[in-house]
């Protein structure tokens, strides 16, 4: 499955970087991330809970920083497991930062991944849905966070009832 997403921050680029390249921080956008623990520099793990289809579980990730080009571009291996070994994911981030202005930064992220086991069997639309869904998910946390002040709902969607509504739904078929 490939995921590819591009956004654009009301930040510096060197605000975006240092937030997006802290595991902590940045954790704090990622739906259904429980726990992040930093193990040494550039090598992380953590667990997430995820709801796909009728499953509902935790996935025990490491994730290690490959290569990074300050302020500008970072790739990430990332290694999960199901607990059990029920299912196994392998994926490969990119990550890029472009100045668009003096206070906006354009972000572009990619993933590859590979699913096996009993989650893998929901390749296709199931996972592509909830992989677009985590995504834009991810991108509306961020940017409140770099921009607390800006009205900010998932692409598309007004403020109001309808937003709260399908924040509703989402977090009840999905989890997050």
């Amino acid at each position: 499955m490939d995921i590819q997403k591009s956004f654009r921050v009301a930040a510096p680029q060197a605000e975006v970087w240092e937030f997006i390249t802290s595991a902590e921080r940045v954790a704090t956008c990622l739906p259904g991330v429980k726990e992040v623990k930093v193990q040494a520099p550039g090598k992380y793990k953590g667990v997430m809970a995820i709801k796909v289809g009728p499953i509902k579980t935790s996935v025990n990730a490491d994730v290690v920083e490959r290569e990074q080009r300050p302020p500008e571009y970072a790739v990430y291996e990332i290694k999960g497991e199901e607990g059990g070994r029920a299912s196994r994911m392998n994926a490969e981030a990119t990550l890029s930062l472009t100045g668009a202005a003096e206070d906006q930064t354009d972000v572009a992220f990619t993933a590859n991944v590979v699913i096996v086991g009993r989650l893998g069997k929901f390749a296709g639309g199931v996972m592509d849905k909830f992989a677009d869904s985590m995504s834009e998910q991810f991108i509306v946390d961020f940017r409140r966070q770099l921009e607390p002040e800006a009205d900010i709902t998932a692409a598309g969607e007004k403020p109001g009832l309808w937003a709260r509504f399908k924040a509703w739904l989402r977090r009840a078929l999905f989890g997050y």
